[in-house]
């Protein structure tokens, strides 16, 4: 797997996604903040991302 994506990024969150199971391939990506959603009562979403993608934010986990 090539080193500058998103599974190891700093902002990459892999236990968890918005949906509260565990994901093998993806995770969460937070380097913004959630996403508003369409109604005023529903919680702000983490961008899910797949392990092999890539962003231009990318930072070492151990920077």
């Amino acid at each position: 797997m090539a080193t500058n994506t998103c599974s190891s990024c700093a902002f990459f969150e892999d236990h968890m996604a918005n949906t509260g199971e565990t994901k093998k391939d993806a995770g969460l990506c937070r380097f913004n903040p959630p996403i508003s959603q369409p109604e005023a009562d529903a919680r702000g979403l983490w961008p899910i991302v797949q392990i092999n993608d890539w962003c231009g934010h990318f930072e070492k986990e151990d920077a």
